[in-house]
Protein backbone atom coordinates (compact mmCIF):
# COMPACT_ATOMS: atom_id res chain seq x y z
CA UNK A 1 0.00 0.00 0.00
CA UNK A 2 1.05 3.55 -1.06
CA UNK A 3 0.65 4.97 2.89
CA UNK A 4 2.22 7.73 4.35
CA UNK A 5 1.87 10.78 6.54
CA UNK A 6 2.35 13.98 5.69
CA UNK A 7 2.39 17.03 8.09
CA UNK A 8 1.29 20.73 7.76
CA UNK A 9 2.86 23.22 10.24
CA UNK A 10 0.90 26.27 10.74
CA UNK A 11 3.37 28.51 12.12
CA UNK A 12 3.11 31.93 13.55
CA UNK A 13 5.52 34.64 11.25
CA UNK A 14 6.93 37.21 13.12
CA UNK A 15 8.93 40.30 11.71
CA UNK A 16 12.32 38.45 12.90
CA UNK A 17 13.02 36.87 10.17
CA UNK A 18 15.87 34.46 11.58
CA UNK A 19 13.32 33.77 14.06
CA UNK A 20 10.76 32.65 11.51
CA UNK A 21 13.65 30.28 10.25
CA UNK A 22 14.66 29.09 13.70
CA UNK A 23 10.69 28.53 14.42
CA UNK A 24 9.97 26.36 11.02
CA UNK A 25 12.74 24.35 11.82
CA UNK A 26 11.86 23.66 14.95
CA UNK A 27 8.18 22.45 14.16
CA UNK A 28 9.09 20.73 11.02
CA UNK A 29 11.70 18.52 13.18
CA UNK A 30 8.58 18.09 15.26
CA UNK A 31 6.62 16.73 13.12
CA UNK A 32 9.23 14.49 11.32
CA UNK A 33 10.01 13.06 15.06
CA UNK A 34 6.17 11.85 15.30
CA UNK A 35 5.61 9.82 11.96
CA UNK A 36 5.58 12.81 9.07
CA UNK A 37 7.16 11.57 6.16
CA UNK A 38 6.43 14.71 4.20
CA UNK A 39 6.43 17.91 5.52
CA UNK A 40 4.71 21.09 4.24
CA UNK A 41 5.46 24.61 5.40
CA UNK A 42 2.91 27.84 4.48
CA UNK A 43 3.48 30.71 1.97
CA UNK A 44 6.10 33.25 3.01
CA UNK A 45 6.95 31.19 6.25
CA UNK A 46 9.86 33.24 6.37
CA UNK A 47 8.94 37.06 5.80
CA UNK A 48 5.59 38.72 7.30
CA UNK A 49 3.08 38.73 4.12
CA UNK A 50 3.47 42.62 2.60
CA UNK A 51 4.21 42.78 -0.62
CA UNK A 52 6.69 46.15 0.06
CA UNK A 53 8.82 43.76 2.83
CA UNK A 54 9.19 41.26 -0.37
CA UNK A 55 12.32 43.02 -1.26
CA UNK A 56 14.07 43.27 2.00
CA UNK A 57 13.72 39.62 2.62
CA UNK A 58 14.11 37.75 -0.01
CA UNK A 59 17.43 35.53 -0.58
CA UNK A 60 19.20 34.29 -3.56
CA UNK A 61 18.72 30.31 -3.90
CA UNK A 62 22.03 29.21 -3.13
CA UNK A 63 23.45 30.14 -0.37
CA UNK A 64 20.59 31.89 1.13
CA UNK A 65 19.79 31.08 4.98
CA UNK A 66 16.34 29.81 4.56
CA UNK A 67 17.02 27.72 1.40
CA UNK A 68 19.80 26.39 3.52
CA UNK A 69 17.66 25.28 6.49
CA UNK A 70 15.05 23.80 4.54
CA UNK A 71 18.13 21.23 3.12
CA UNK A 72 19.92 20.52 5.98
CA UNK A 73 16.48 19.70 7.70
CA UNK A 74 15.32 17.29 5.32
CA UNK A 75 18.31 15.42 5.03
CA UNK A 76 18.78 15.46 8.79
CA UNK A 77 15.21 13.88 9.49
CA UNK A 78 15.20 12.28 5.84
CA UNK A 79 11.79 13.48 4.93
CA UNK A 80 10.51 15.56 1.75
CA UNK A 81 10.10 18.97 3.27
CA UNK A 82 8.30 21.43 1.23
CA UNK A 83 9.46 24.73 1.86
CA UNK A 84 6.28 26.79 1.57
CA UNK A 85 7.27 29.81 0.12
CA UNK A 86 9.57 32.81 0.59
CA UNK A 87 10.64 35.60 -1.34
CA UNK A 88 13.30 34.67 -4.04
CA UNK A 89 16.03 37.05 -5.39
CA UNK A 90 17.51 36.21 -8.90
CA UNK A 91 19.23 39.50 -10.26
CA UNK A 92 16.74 42.59 -10.00
CA UNK A 93 13.75 40.32 -10.08
CA UNK A 94 12.03 39.08 -6.63
CA UNK A 95 9.61 36.07 -7.05
CA UNK A 96 6.99 34.09 -4.45
CA UNK A 97 9.13 30.92 -4.69
CA UNK A 98 8.46 27.48 -3.06
CA UNK A 99 11.75 24.89 -2.83
CA UNK A 100 11.32 20.98 -2.31
CA UNK A 101 13.96 19.25 -0.56
CA UNK A 102 14.09 15.58 -0.87
CA UNK A 103 15.41 12.77 2.48
CA UNK A 104 19.27 13.31 1.05
CA UNK A 105 19.15 16.76 1.13
CA UNK A 106 18.59 17.23 -2.90
CA UNK A 107 16.60 20.05 -4.40
CA UNK A 108 13.53 18.07 -5.98
CA UNK A 109 11.77 21.15 -7.19
CA UNK A 110 11.39 24.77 -7.20
CA UNK A 111 8.13 26.79 -7.91
CA UNK A 112 7.86 30.35 -8.82
CA UNK A 113 4.17 31.70 -8.16
CA UNK A 114 2.17 31.88 -11.27
CA UNK A 115 -0.51 34.25 -11.02
CA UNK A 116 0.13 37.19 -8.54
CA UNK A 117 -2.38 38.39 -6.14
CA UNK A 118 -3.45 41.59 -7.47
CA UNK A 119 -6.89 42.58 -6.02
CA UNK A 120 -8.89 45.29 -4.25
CA UNK A 121 -11.37 43.22 -2.02
CA UNK A 122 -14.37 44.96 -0.78
CA UNK A 123 -14.29 45.73 3.03
CA UNK A 124 -11.23 44.03 2.54
CA UNK A 125 -7.21 44.31 2.09
CA UNK A 126 -6.01 46.26 -1.47
CA UNK A 127 -3.19 43.97 -2.31
CA UNK A 128 -0.71 44.47 -5.52
CA UNK A 129 2.04 41.86 -5.53
CA UNK A 130 2.79 42.12 -8.72
CA UNK A 131 4.48 45.84 -7.40
CA UNK A 132 7.47 44.34 -6.28
CA UNK A 133 7.34 40.25 -7.45
CA UNK A 134 7.51 38.54 -11.31
CA UNK A 135 5.35 36.50 -12.38
CA UNK A 136 6.54 32.22 -12.62
CA UNK A 137 6.29 30.68 -15.80
CA UNK A 138 6.86 26.95 -14.97
CA UNK A 139 4.63 23.55 -13.85
CA UNK A 140 6.78 22.07 -10.64
CA UNK A 141 5.86 18.29 -10.61
CA UNK A 142 8.17 15.65 -8.89
CA UNK A 143 8.00 12.00 -7.50
CA UNK A 144 8.31 10.22 -4.14
CA UNK A 145 8.13 6.60 -2.96
CA UNK A 146 4.32 7.04 -2.98
CA UNK A 147 3.26 9.42 -5.37
CA UNK A 148 3.75 12.42 -7.70
CA UNK A 149 3.27 15.56 -6.24
CA UNK A 150 2.48 18.92 -7.49
CA UNK A 151 3.03 22.54 -6.14
CA UNK A 152 1.03 25.61 -6.65
CA UNK A 153 1.24 28.72 -4.52
CA UNK A 154 -2.33 30.11 -3.34
CA UNK A 155 -4.09 32.67 -5.76
CA UNK A 156 -2.63 29.63 -8.43
CA UNK A 157 -5.48 28.02 -6.83
CA UNK A 158 -8.04 29.92 -8.12
CA UNK A 159 -7.37 29.01 -12.01
CA UNK A 160 -8.65 25.44 -12.38
CA UNK A 161 -6.81 24.53 -15.75
CA UNK A 162 -3.75 25.10 -13.83
CA UNK A 163 -4.53 22.11 -11.42
CA UNK A 164 -5.91 20.22 -14.08
CA UNK A 165 -2.71 20.44 -15.74
CA UNK A 166 -0.75 18.99 -12.74
CA UNK A 167 -3.48 16.12 -12.75
CA UNK A 168 -3.11 15.69 -16.45
CA UNK A 169 0.71 14.78 -15.68
CA UNK A 170 0.00 12.31 -12.86
CA UNK A 171 -0.06 14.18 -10.08
CA UNK A 172 -1.88 12.38 -6.89
CA UNK A 173 -1.44 15.32 -4.32
CA UNK A 174 -1.47 19.03 -4.50
CA UNK A 175 0.43 21.05 -2.01
CA UNK A 176 -0.73 24.73 -1.92
CA UNK A 177 1.30 27.19 0.60
CA UNK A 178 -1.00 30.06 1.31
CA UNK A 179 -1.97 32.85 2.93
CA UNK A 180 -5.68 33.38 2.12
CA UNK A 181 -7.59 36.79 4.15
CA UNK A 182 -9.96 36.68 6.86
CA UNK A 183 -12.50 38.64 4.32
CA UNK A 184 -11.51 35.50 1.26
CA UNK A 185 -10.91 32.94 3.75
CA UNK A 186 -14.48 32.31 5.08
CA UNK A 187 -16.12 32.56 2.03
CA UNK A 188 -13.29 30.12 -0.52
CA UNK A 189 -10.92 28.96 1.63
CA UNK A 190 -12.54 25.20 2.25
CA UNK A 191 -14.69 25.46 -1.36
CA UNK A 192 -12.26 26.27 -3.14
CA UNK A 193 -9.66 23.41 -1.69
CA UNK A 194 -12.55 20.69 -1.89
CA UNK A 195 -13.68 21.68 -5.63
CA UNK A 196 -10.20 21.04 -6.85
CA UNK A 197 -9.66 17.78 -5.09
CA UNK A 198 -12.83 16.62 -6.03
CA UNK A 199 -12.49 17.75 -9.75
CA UNK A 200 -9.31 16.40 -10.13
CA UNK A 201 -9.50 13.45 -8.02
CA UNK A 202 -6.23 14.09 -5.96
CA UNK A 203 -5.02 14.72 -2.52
CA UNK A 204 -5.34 18.51 -1.84
CA UNK A 205 -2.79 19.89 1.07
CA UNK A 206 -2.84 23.40 2.00
CA UNK A 207 -0.81 24.89 4.76
CA UNK A 208 -1.66 28.80 6.07
CA UNK A 209 0.37 30.90 8.64
CA UNK A 210 -1.11 31.31 11.74
CA UNK A 211 -3.57 34.01 12.26
CA UNK A 212 -2.35 37.18 13.97
CA UNK A 213 -4.85 39.85 14.33
CA UNK A 214 -1.97 42.61 15.16
CA UNK A 215 -0.76 42.70 11.20
CA UNK A 216 -1.22 44.93 8.34
CA UNK A 217 -2.60 41.32 6.13
CA UNK A 218 -4.84 39.28 8.85
CA UNK A 219 -4.29 35.81 7.15
CA UNK A 220 -7.42 33.15 7.56
CA UNK A 221 -5.18 30.38 8.81
CA UNK A 222 -7.08 26.72 8.52
CA UNK A 223 -4.51 24.77 7.15
CA UNK A 224 -6.68 21.63 5.51
CA UNK A 225 -6.01 18.45 4.28
CA UNK A 226 -8.85 17.02 1.85
CA UNK A 227 -8.61 13.76 0.05
CA UNK A 228 -10.18 12.79 -3.40
CA UNK A 229 -13.80 12.35 -2.84
CA UNK A 230 -13.74 15.96 -1.52
CA UNK A 231 -13.75 14.62 2.36
CA UNK A 232 -11.65 17.15 4.50
CA UNK A 233 -9.42 14.68 6.59
CA UNK A 234 -7.30 17.62 8.77
CA UNK A 235 -8.16 20.98 9.39
CA UNK A 236 -5.86 23.13 11.87
CA UNK A 237 -7.67 26.24 13.99
CA UNK A 238 -6.35 30.00 13.80
CA UNK A 239 -3.87 29.40 15.55
CA UNK A 240 0.01 28.10 15.58
CA UNK A 241 -0.32 24.05 14.90
CA UNK A 242 0.76 21.65 12.92
CA UNK A 243 -1.54 18.95 11.55
CA UNK A 244 -1.49 15.73 10.25
CA UNK A 245 -3.03 13.17 8.08
CA UNK A 246 -2.55 9.72 6.61
CA UNK A 247 -2.19 9.75 2.71
CA UNK A 248 -3.31 6.33 1.07
CA UNK A 249 -2.59 6.87 -2.34
CA UNK A 250 -4.59 4.04 -3.31
CA UNK A 251 -7.63 5.65 -2.35
CA UNK A 252 -6.92 8.01 -5.37
CA UNK A 253 -6.76 4.98 -7.97
CA UNK A 254 -10.11 3.62 -6.56
CA UNK A 255 -12.29 7.36 -6.88
CA UNK A 256 -10.72 7.50 -10.29
CA UNK A 257 -11.96 4.07 -10.96
CA UNK A 258 -15.63 4.93 -9.50
CA UNK A 259 -15.77 8.36 -11.30
CA UNK A 260 -13.48 7.95 -14.16
CA UNK A 261 -13.42 12.13 -15.12
CA UNK A 262 -10.44 12.26 -16.89
CA UNK A 263 -11.13 9.15 -19.05
CA UNK A 264 -14.52 10.63 -20.01
CA UNK A 265 -13.21 14.36 -21.46
CA UNK A 266 -14.51 15.09 -24.85
CA UNK A 267 -11.00 15.45 -26.70
CA UNK A 268 -13.06 15.25 -29.65
CA UNK A 269 -14.67 18.97 -28.24
CA UNK A 270 -11.98 20.77 -25.99
CA UNK A 271 -9.01 19.96 -24.89
CA UNK A 272 -5.90 21.50 -22.67
CA UNK A 273 -2.41 22.65 -23.37
CA UNK A 274 0.04 23.05 -21.23
CA UNK A 275 2.57 25.99 -23.33
CA UNK A 276 6.16 25.47 -22.41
Amino acid sequence: MAVFQLAVCQLNVAENKRKNIDRAAEMVRCAADNGARMVILPEMFNCPYQTKLFPEYAEHFAGGETTSMLREVASEKQIYLVGGSIPEKDGDQVYNSSFTFGPQGELLGSYRKMHLFDVDLPGGPKVQESSTLDYGHGLTVFDTEWCRVGIVICFDVRFPELIRLLALQGVQLVVIPAAFNTTSGPAHWEMTMRTRAVDNQVYVAAASPARDPETGYVVYGHSVVVEPWGEVVAEAGEGEETITAEIDIDRVEKVRQQIPLLNLRRHDLYDLQWKK
